[in-house]
This record gives C-alpha cells, structure tokens and sequence, in this order.
C-alpha cells in the first residue's frame, strides 16, 4: 500500500429530504470508520456533533484520520449516519450508511462523489451523502447561499482531514521530532462575518519532557545533596553538640536521597509514556512528573490572509498531591516554618539564618564553585600568553583575570561569611572563651552591650533584631550532646536564646586574632604576617606588564617574573575558597539542624512542586521556541530582555484547592531561579536534541540543542550562549461552586494578594520591553487595543471586587498574546475546567482576529467541546468521554465555561 504525501480533505453533507424520522425531523450525527483493505475490519475514527431537527443536516466537525491508518488510495471509509434520540447518543437508530475509498474520490470530477445512503438491508435508499475534496490553504471563495437548510446557522460541511497530512507540519519539521508526539486532530469549517469559509484545525501533543525533566531534576537533587553530605563530612571536627547534630542532618539527608534514587528507578521503569493521567496525580512514584501536560496549536486558513496558529499549554496545577493538603500548601506551610524556626534554633541550640541569609550562603557557594577554577585558568593563560610573546594576550588575561579576582574578592567580603567564620571557630573542640575561664557569679546580669552587640547583618530583609548576646550564648554552641546548662555555684549559666549571627565583639581579643587571620585574605589578601600584599596583587601584576618591553627581549625573563605572583594568587584563592566554603557549609548546617524534621519536608514538597513546574516551563519555552526560528523581532526580545510565561489557574480558593493554589503559586514563583541557554547540537540525532538541565537548587539552566543548520540562523548573542529570561507570572480565578462558597462565606485573599502582585510584575515586563526593544517587533493583531491601555484595564479589574471576574484571565491572556509570550491553562487536572477556558479562548480568538460570524459562535464552542480535542483529552484521562461536572455545579458556572448537554456527567477524575 503506497501512503500518499498529498493531504485528503472530504467535505460531506446529508441531502434529499429523506432523512426523516416517523414523527419528526432527525437529529443527525455521523459516525466516520476506516476498513483495512487487507484485514477487512471496521475502525471507528470520530463521530460529528450533532444537528438538531434537519432533513439536510451539514457538520461543523470534521474528522482526522490517525497516523497508524494513513490515507492512499485502496483506504476504504464508511460514512453511518444516525438519528440521536437524546443528547447523550445513548439513544440513537439508524438510518443510513455509504462505503468509498479515496482512489474513488481522487478520480471522481472535481474530486467529488455523491453516494446513496443505503438502509441496514443494504437495499433501499435512504438519501444520499455527497463528498468532496478540500484542499488545505485553498479555501473556496464560494458564496453559501446556495446550500439550503432549515437552520442558516447550521450552513457547514462536514470536513475530514487525512492524519498523515494533519501531522506533516510537526514530522517534516526537524526541531519538534525529539520532544513533541502522539498528535491528535480536529478539523473544522466556520463561517465568517462576510460568508466566507474559515479552516481550522486543532491539535493536541504530549511532551516528551513531562518525564525528562523530573527525571533530570531528580538526578541533580541527590548530586547536590550527596554534595552537601560531603562538605559536611569535610567541616573537620566539631564539638559533640554540633557533632550530633551534623550526624542528624547527614541521616536525614541520606533519607532524601534514598527515596529520590527509588523513585528514579521507578520512572527509569516506564517507557513509552509522556504524560501522567489526571487519575494518577496522587501516585508516589509520579509525584515529580506534571499532571496531564500537553501542547494544543489551533491554525485558522482564511481565504486571501495568512495562516495563523495560537498556541497553549494545559498542565494539572503543580502541587504536591501525594503529601495532600490537610495543613494548606507551601506558601502557608513556609510561612508558618519561618515562624517556627526561631523555637527550633532554641531547641537545637543553634544560630537562626533567615531565608535571606541561607539564600546568601547557597549564593556564595555557587559563586565560588564558578569563580575558583575561572581565575586558576585565567592565571594559566596569563602565563602561557608570557611564554607565547603575545602582548595583546597578556593583557588580555590579565585585565581577565583582574575582574575575577576582584569579583572573587567582593563576594567573599559579605559579612555573613565572616560571622560564619567566627562562629565555625566556636564550634569547634577545646574552645574556651576568656569570659569562660572566669567563675560566673550567680544571678549576675549577662546581657549588657546594648546596641554594641548588635548583628552586622542585621540590615538583610527577613532578619530579627538581635537579642543582647551573652558571653556565654557561644559557650552553649559548644555544649556536649544536648546537656542542660544551669547556674549555681561552679556551674555554667542558663543559655539565652540566641537569634543573631555572631560578630567578633562576642570574643575575646586572642579568639579574635586568630580568626582574622583568615579575614584579612578576603579584606586585604595578606598572609598572616603580611609580608605580601594579595589585595593588590592583580596590580602588582599590571605593573609588572607594563615594565616589559613591548615586544618581548625575552620571554622566559618575564614569565618568572609572573610566576612567583602566580602562584602566590592561585594558592591564595584556594585556601580562602575552601575556608569560607566550610563557613557557608556550616550556615547551612545550622539551618538544617534547626529544620528538623519540618525543613526537610518542606524540601521535598518544594522539590515535587518545581519539577512539575519546570517541566511545563521547558515544553511552552520549546514550543514557542520552534514556533518563533523565523522571526527576527521575537528572537531579539528573547536575547535582550526575555519571555513572559503567563500561568492562568481556575481553582478555587476552598478547602483542598487552596492548598493546591499555595503550592503553585510557590512552584511558579520559584521559576524565577531558571534561564534557558541555546546550544549547537552535536548531531541531528533526535536523542542529541533533548533538552537538558544543569544546576542546583539555587539555579537551574535548560539548554536547548538545535540542529546545525537551525543553529546558525540565530542572533550572535544567542548561539554564544546567553542566558535567556524567563518571567513567570500567575493570575486565578476560581469558577466552580467551591469559588461561590469562598466567596460568600470564606476568604479570597489569596487570589487578591496573588494577581496584584503578578499584575506588578507583568507591569514592570512591559516596561523593562518597550525600553529595550522597538514594540514593531512584536506581533500584529486585528484589535487595536494598545498594550498599555490593556495593563490599565487589567489593573483595574485586579483591585475591583467582583465575584468570579474571569475578565482578568481574559485580559491576561490577550496581554501574554501581545507580547509575545508563553500561554499556561491550568486547575486541579487540566482536563474539564480547563478544557472550558482552551476551547473558549480559541472561539473568541477566531471572533477577534478571524471574524467569526455571531451565528458560530456559541455552535462553534459547543463542537469544539463535544468533539474537539478537549474531550480526547478527558478519554485520555480517564477512558470517558464526561467533562466531571453536575448539574449542581454548572449553575455556580460562569455562563460561557458551561459544557454542551450531554458531555458531562459524574466520572471518577
């Protein structure tokens, strides 16, 4: 059988007048099969909405045939048609059906056929059915008054599609091979506002990423972590009460990495898979990967224009399903641990480090990881440009090497790093203070200093005011195990509660001493007996090329010049990194001693929700990627400012789905720590054009390799590989009856709080674009409405009170379009509210942009809902074709997120 490459189109429409019931008018539906011309069995392909009350009934809904059964010649299709007695279809007889192959049609006069519609005896004739051949981007410009109905708005053919040209754009295209598969398809015809003819074809992808991703993150979170356990390892000794406690993190970490290894190894299982059905979301093993991710592109053929296509991306909201709600979500979760945590360094006897300063710590510790072997290189090139005779290139990986060092310098200079460092020296064995040494006198008063003991740090967001500190608050940092210390007469004082970072006031001068040692490497980079001035070395440096003759008397001459100032900075920079990664080591363990056992938890959770997160992230960014090669004003924006990822959620802000929306809103705020970074691929293999991730928790970069000659065509900024900005923003609505509750009797604050905050940051977006790049470079749409004026309308509708004002959602929505951004729709499983607001954005996007007639519109919704892509989604899910909605709760709906009758119903979601 030979696969024809030409794309097959068949119009089809009911006529003769004797297509009727006893009593009445049928209400016509047509079920569409393929027959195996070897294997001769039906294969049901897609059923027609239905057409109320008509003797000469025409169809919105086309038909897609699959992959596995391509169109050629020798394909056989039969055409059924039924009279539906309810709008369930579970009710319907029979009334006709035709057979013909699509040689037959091919060969047929202007490729049309017009076949008798035989009754079940195969005798007598039941009217008749006429197919034709429509040609993708040759719409017809053919006036619609000739084709006769009972109903003017129901003036449509049915349109078949065949599947091996629905899905010809994505397969002859290079780059959507690797990461996009298992398309499904909808074709349509609607009428337009001058009786023209529209094409419009949906369709439906799983991502590949929807596993890739989490599998990748997973493996990154045990490399950090069993990073993390080492450096513990490395702290060197530590006192008993701190010795415990390291051996307690270190337990639980392992705990962690145990349970992220089983669950790779159960992901690592699956094969064939590319997304998690909704009736999975709570499965452990799952947890990481997003729930019912897809990708929907709708394309509009319009006679004499352009073709368009919008896209969007559906994902189950991310959210820790598995651990469940009970106690709300990750913003309230992390809210409550922050206040906690203050008791827990009590408890635990240890230093409090707001997020602030733990985000600090993660900072330097990346800084350096990056720094260390930068400048180590640069100093070797430094050298080998000596040796080469290279003027040009000495100065070069000097003034290199200059920056570096400095930036090195500047980070290590933070005073966290420096109390850490005190307080790392206090913790460890045999420390005993001056103060110490000293009988402490029963009930005498410690804490005096006043504002003299106050924190260095204390200026950083998120940081308590320091308590006064007694001499012997560091004295109980070095207490054995979890012994009490109480006072009386030789004993030790009662410890107070400790909430600030140390400072060198709390020593006494000989400690200090001894510690600032190493300080002044970082303030001065001198030795200890500063016999050589490593602050300035980098000059000394830039002294000693300029001395050089130009060009070189000799080489070998300068190059031992260089080396002693080398070598002095290369071991320089060696001794302070591994000195202030210990003390940012050591943060980190008092922040993970005083997260017992709550932190980590909360760790875990944050991990499950950003994975979800991110793999949605990456599979929008991909598509808009592939979508925008051949733009040169969006590839500008990408590399100068960034995209705008607009996340729209419909949950509700009532019992379990407030937790749900705590989690998200924390999963998509933490996107921030992500950039995308464009490669060259090393071949065009499709396993060489995955996507993949790098980083720790702190930052995460996605590299996407595109084939050679892709990669090519891109600006230079990009293929140097510059980062590229994401900026996710997240607007909800809730729409169900749990949003009428909330509403009525509960608490929106969440979702008030969520979209004034994202409208800032959308806002500042737009700024920080029109500053950056000419607005021509973004796309042209039929509204005229200026950007500004729909961030003026959108802020309005963000702080008026209104119950279930979806218009913020809408508006958000055209706001994303306009920039050029990335479209999310989510709720709890992306499959039925969702499905609503998809199918109602397309309708209202082909009314705006593609003059819809007003007579379509509410016909044109409800097809798309019965028959489109959206319900594929729900059989997916869960094997039904029922959206999981009552009665009940469809009147708390806003009118146009209802469901045609029929399609929904109760079914386990």
């Amino acid at each position: 059988m030979v696969e024809m490459k030409a794309p097959i189109k068949l119009i089809s429409r009911c006529q003769g007048g004797v297509l009727l019931a006893k009593d009445r008018k049928p209400n016509a539906l047509v079920q569409v099969a393929v027959i195996d011309p070897y294997k001769q069995h039906l294969v049901s392909q897609a059923c027609t909405e239905i057409v109320e009350a008509n003797k000469d009934p025409l169809f919105l809904t086309g038909v897609a045939f699959p992959s596995e059964y391509p169109a050629s010649p020798e394909t056989l299709v039969k055409l059924t048609v039924y009279d539906a007695k309810d709008k369930n279809q579970e009710s319907s007889s029979f009334l006709g059906s035709a057979t013909f192959s699509v040689g037959d049609l091919l060969r047929a006069k202007d490729e049309q056929l017009t076949l008798s519609l035989r009754s079940s005896d195969g005798v007598c004739a039941a009217g008749t059915v006429v197919v034709s051949r429509l040609k993708m981007g040759e719409m017809e410009e053919v006036d619609v008054d000739h084709i006769t109905t009972d109903i003017p708005s129901q003036k449509c053919p049915l349109v078949c599609e065949s599947a091996h040209h629905s899905c010809v754009d994505r397969e002859s295209n290079p780059l959507t091979g690797p990461v996009f598969r298992n398309p499904v398809c909808k074709v349509y015809r609607f009428q337009t506002v001058d009786s023209k003819w529209m094409f419009v074809r949906e369709q439906m992808e799983e991502c590949t990423l929807s596993f890739s991703i989490p599998k990748q993150l997973l493996s990154l979170y045990i490399q950090e972590d069993m990073s993390r356990v080492q450096d513990l390892r490395e702290l060197g000794d530590l006192s008993p009460h701190w010795d415990n406690l390291r051996k307690e993190v270190m337990t639980r970490y392992g705990g962690i990495i145990s349970s992220y290894q089983e669950t790779l190894a159960e992901l690592d299982k699956i094969t064939g898979h590319s997304f998690k059905p909704s009736c999975c979301k709570a499965q452990k093993s799952l947890e990481f990967i997003p729930i019912n991710l897809h990708t929907q592109r709708m394309r509009v053929t319009c006679p004499k224009k352009t073709d368009a296509f919008y896209d969007i991306v559906t994902v189950g909201a991310p959210a820790a399903h598995f651990q469940g709600f009970k106690c709300g979500g990750l913003q309230r979760l992390l809210s409550r641990y922050e206040a906690e945590k203050k008791s827990f360094s009590t408890a635990y006897q240890c230093i409090y480090y707001s997020p602030e300063h733990t985000a600090k710590a993660q900072e330097v510790l990346s800084t350096m990881s990056l720094l260390q072997p930068l400048i180590t290189s640069l100093a070797d090139q430094l050298l080998q440009a000596a040796h080469e005779h290279s003027s040009p290139g000495l100065r070069d990986a000097l003034k290199n090497l200059s920056d570096k060092t400095e930036q090195f310098v500047h980070t290590l200079k933070d005073e966290l790093v420096k109390s850490a460092l005190l307080a790392l020296h206090a913790a460890q064995p045999g420390f005993v203070s001056k103060n110490q040494k000293q009988t402490p006198v029963p009930g005498k008063h410690q804490g005096q200093g006043g504002d003299q003991n106050q924190s260095p740090v204390q200026g950083l967001p998120g940081h308590s005011p320091a308590a006064s500190v007694t001499e012997s608050t560091v004295v109980c940092n070095n207490v054995e195990g979890s012994q009490t210390m109480t006072g009386g007469e030789g004993g030790l004082l009662q410890p107070k509660h400790q909430d600030s970072i140390p400072h060198h006031k709390e020593y006494d001068e000989e400690e200090w001493v001894s510690v600032a040692a190493f300080l002044s490497r970082t303030e001065d980079f001198k030795t200890e007996t500063g016999a050589s001035d490593y602050f300035h070395l980098t000059d000394k440096l830039f002294v000693v090329t300029q001395k050089c003759p130009i060009p070189f008397v000799s080489a070998g001459d300068w190059r031992e010049q260089l080396c002693p100032l080398v070598t002095r900075l290369k071991e320089c920079v060696m001794e302070v990194a591994e000195k202030a990664k210990r003390a940012m080591t050591f943060v980190l363990l008092q922040e993970a001693a005083c997260s017992i056992p709550q932190g980590f938890l909360l760790q875990q959770r944050r991990d499950v929700v950003f994975s979800q997160a991110l793999a949605a992230l990456a599979c929008g960014f991909v598509m808009r990627l592939y979508a925008g090669m051949q733009d040169k004003g969006f590839l500008r924006q990408l590399h100068l400012v960034g995209l705008v990822a607009q996340f729209e959620s419909l949950l509700s802000t009532y019992s379990e789905e407030i937790g749900m929306l705590e989690d998200m809103e924390v999963g998509i705020s933490d996107l921030q720590r992500v950039a995308f970074k464009i490669t060259e691929a090393k071949t065009d293999e499709l396993g060489d054009l995955q996507p993949l991730v790098c980083g720790r928790r702190d930052h995460f970069t996605v590299e996407v390799p595109l084939p050679q000659l892709v990669f090519q065509t891109l600006p230079e900024e990009i293929k140097e590989g510059k980062p590229l900005r994401v900026f996710p923003v997240l607007f909800n609505v809730g729409i169900n009856e749990q949003q009428t509750i909330a509403e009525r009797f509960g608490d929106i604050s969440l979702q008030e709080r969520i979209n004034q905050k994202n409208f800032e940051t959308l806002e500042a977006y737009y700024k920080s674009l029109s500053e950056k790049v000419p607005l021509e470079c973004l796309p042209c749409f039929q509204t005229q409405t200026d950007i500004k004026e729909l961030l003026e309308t959108l802020g309005q509708n963000v702080v008026t009170k209104k119950r279930k004002n979806v218009e913020i959602l809408w508006i958000a929505g055209t706001i994303c379009r306009r920039l050029n951004g990335i479209r999310f729709t989510s709720c709890k499983s992306a499959k039925d509210r969702t499905s609503m607001s998809v199918t109602l954005e397309q309708c209202a996007l082909l009314r705006d942009e593609h003059q819809l007639s007003k007579d379509f519109f509410v016909r044109a919704l409800d097809c798309m809902r019965r028959e489109g892509c959206r319900i594929e989604n729900v059989q997916k899910n869960i094997k039904c074709r029922k959206y999981a909605f009552n009665m009940l709760q469809l009147m708390a709906f806003p009118k146009c997120y209802r469901p045609p009758e029929g399609t929904y119903g109760k079914v386990d979601s």
